[in-house]
C-alpha cells in the first residue's frame, strides 16, 4: 500500500512539475524565473527536514506523516492551477515540496526501521522505482495534456497547464485513501525485539556529518536528485527553444524515468557483481558524461531518447544505494535523522542548483543548465582518500 500510494503521489507530482515551467513562461517569466520557482519547491523543506527526521525516529507509527504528506501533495496542484501570479506559483510549488518531503521521509524511515539490512537495497530499490514510475507517467501525461503543437500562444498554454494541474490534483486525491491503508508501524513482536536499539540516544547532527560514508553519499545523492530536477524544469525550455512540442518533451522525460526504473529493479543483480560504492561512482560519472551531449542531439528524437535512456539508467542507479549506505553507517536509533539529513542535502541542492542553472541559462540558454549539471555530477565522483 505504501508503494501504491507512492506511485499515485509521484504521478501527480511529476505531472505538475513540468507544467510549472510552462505556466511560468505563460505568465511572462523567463529561464531565471523557472530556476527560482523550481528552487522554491525545496526552500521550506530545508527548514523542517531535520526536525521531521527526528520526529520519525520518535514515533512508533509513521502512517500519520505519510497521510499528511499525501494531503499536501493533493493540495499543491490545485493551488498551482488557481495561482494567478508568479509569486503564488512559487508559494504553491513550496507546498508541493513540503508534501513530498513528509511522504518521502516517512516512507524511507519505515523501510530503514523495519526491513532487515540484507534486504534493504531491494526495498529501497522498489520504493524509488515507484517514484520513477511516477516520473515516467507524470511527464508523459503532462506532455499529452499540453498538446503536440509548438509555438502556441501564451493564453492557450496557460489554460492547458491549469487544466492539467487540476488532473494532477485529482490523482493525488486518489492516493489519500490508499495512504490510510499503508502499514507504517512495526509489529509488536519486532518492536519488543528492537526496543534496546530504538531507546538508545540518537546521534547528534554533527556526529552524523562526521561519518565519512554519510558525507560522501549526501553529496552523491544531492547531485543526482538536483540533476533530475533540472532536467524536469529545463527540458521544456530546451524544447521551446529547439521547436520540440510539449508532447515530445513528455515522451523524452518518460524515457528517462523508464530507464531509472530498470536500473532500480536490477539493483540485486548489479550488486551481486559490483560494490555499492563502485555503483554510486558509476552512476555519477555515467549520468554526467551522457547528459553533457544531450543539448547537441536534442532535435534528433532518436539520439535524444537514447541519451536520456542511458543518462536515466545511471541517474536512477545511485539514489537507493546511497540510502542503504547511510542507513548502515549510523546507529539504528538515528536512521530516520540520517535519512532526513540526506534529504536536507538534497533540498539544499534543489534550492541552489536550479537557481544557479536559471542564472546560467539566461545568457547561455537552457543547454547551460544541463552542462552545469554534468559538471556537478562529475565533481561528485571525486571521493576523499581513506585515512
Amino acid at each position: 500500500m505504501l508503494i501504491a500510494s507512492a506511485i499515485l503521489c509521484q504521478i501527480a507530482l511529476n505531472l505538475a512539475r513540468p507544467l510549472i515551467s510552462y505556466k511560468v513562461l505563460a505568465l511572462g517569466g523567463d529561464s531565471v524565473t523557472v530556476g527560482l520557482t523550481s528552487a522554491s519547491y525545496a526552500i521550506l523543506p530545508v527548514a523542517v527536514a531535520l526536525w521531521l527526521g527526528r520526529v520519525t525516529d520518535r514515533r512508533a507509527s509513521l502512517k500519520g506523516i505519510v497521510i499528511v504528506g499525501t494531503i499536501l501533495l493533493a493540495a499543491g496542484p490545485f493551488l498551482l492551477s488557481a495561482a494567478p501570479s508568479l509569486l503564488l506559483v512559487g508559494i504553491a510549488s513550496a507546498v508541493l515540496g513540503i508534501g513530498h518531503l513528509c511522504f518521502t521521509i516517512a516512507g524511507q524511515s519505515a523501510i530503514a526501521r523495519f526491513v532487515p539490512l540484507g534486504q534493504m537495497d531491494a526495498a529501497f530499490g522498489w520504493f524509488t522505482a515507484a517514484f520513477s514510475l511516477g516520473q515516467l507517467l507524470g511527464p508523459l501525461i503532462a506532455g499529452l495534456s499540453m498538446g503536440s503543437a509548438a509555438g502556441v500562444p501564451a493564453g492557450s498554454r496557460l489554460s492547458d497547464a491549469n487544466t492539467a494541474l487540476m488532473l494532477a490534483g485529482a490523482i493525488s486525491v486518489l492516493a489519500i485513501p490508499v495512504a490510510f491503508g499503508a502499514s507504517a508501524k512495526k509489529p509488536a513482536h519486532e518492536h519488543k525485539a528492537s526496543a534496546a536499539s530504538t531507546k538508545a540516544a540518537p546521534a547528534s547532527t554533527a556526529s552524523l556529518l562526521g561519518i565519512p560514508t554519510v558525507k560522501t553519499n549526501m553529496v552523491a545523492s544531492l547531485a543526482l536528485l538536483a540533476t533530475t530536477d533540472i532536467i524536469v524544469a529545463f527540458l521544456p525550455l530546451l524544447g521551446e527553444e529547439k521547436g520540440v512540442a510539449p508532447a515530445g518533451v513528455g515522451v523524452l522525460l518518460a524515457i528517462r524515468a523508464a530507464a531509472s526504473i530498470s536500473s532500480r529493479l536490477l539493483l540485486p543483480v548489479l550488486l551481486a557483481r559490483w560494490s555499492r560504492t563502485g555503483l554510486v561512482t558509476s552512476s555519477l560519472a555515467g549520468a554526467g558524461i551522457t547528459l553533457a551531449f544531450l543539448p547537441w542531439v536534442f532535435e534528433n528524437p532518436v539520439l535524444a531518447g537514447t541519451s536520456l535512456a542511458i543518462g536515466g539508467f545511471f541517474l536512477g542507479l545511485g539514489q537507493p544505494i546511497t540510502m542503504t549506505l547511510i542507513s548502515q553507517a549510523v546507529p539504528p536509533a538515528s536512521r530516520g535523522a540520517a535519512l532526513a539529513l540526506r534529504l536536507l542535502g538534497n533540498r539544499l541542492g534543489q534550492v541552489a542548483l536550479p537557481a544557479a542553472a536559471g542564472l546560467l541559462a539566461a545568457p547561455v540558454g537552457p543547454a547551460g543548465a544541463l552542462w552545469m549539471s554534468s559538471i556537478v555530477l562529475c565533481a561528485a565522483c571525486i571521493r576523499p582518500p581513506r585515512k
